[in-house]
């Protein structure tokens, strides 16, 4: 069945305007819970074009604090998912999914998902990066991890599998 934030995304035309906001907005996080894994799915079904397999899912139920959904007035319309790692043998952040509804983005979604990772990253003063993988031809996400103090490190050809173009760029902030 599709969330009422999927179905309100099926009724938006690909061009068309997001509709205004009237009245008040709020803009929260949220537990991902195996009671709510299957809204992850469908939000991931949305947004990225590469499929997620069920393992992703059952780490992202115990991720805690990694894992997050982002609520627009009570309706999930966004998601990030993380996981510690190494970058240049340092402590890292890694950003596996960070992804909004396309007619809910420009609301500062995205953003609080971010801010929320870099909440993270300030209580664990050994983090040193955060970094990601970006589709080359995604261009939106690029100019939000840019304009959010991220750099392109390098071009890692044939990252993706199963979907064109298969190269990614490497994105990075330093936080130290």
């Amino acid at each position: 069945m599709a969330s009422a934030a999927t179905q309100e995304l099926e009724g938006l035309k690909v061009g068309e305007k997001k509709p205004k906001i009237m009245g008040r907005v709020v803009l929260a996080l949220g537990d991902i819970t195996h009671h709510n894994i299957n809204q992850l799915k469908e939000i991931n079904q949305s947004v990225f074009p590469v499929s997620y397999n069920e393992k992703f899912y059952t780490d992202i139920v115990n991720a805690g604090e990694l894992a997050k959904f982002a609520y627009f007035n009570d309706i999930v319309v966004g998601a990030v998912c993380c996981r510690y790692d190494k970058f240049e043998d340092a402590k890292s952040l890694y950003i596996m999914t960070l992804g909004t509804l396309a007619p809910y983005r420009g609301f500062g979604v995205g953003t609080m998902l971010l801010n929320h990772i870099f909440d993270i990253c300030k209580k664990d003063p050994v983090i040193e990066n955060v970094f990601l993988h970006v589709q080359i031809n995604n261009e939106t996400a690029l100019d939000f991890y840019k304009k959010n103090g991220f750099e392109v490190r390098e071009m890692v050809e044939k990252y993706y599998k199963r979907i064109e173009p298969d190269s990614a760029y490497l994105v990075v902030k330093k936080l130290k």
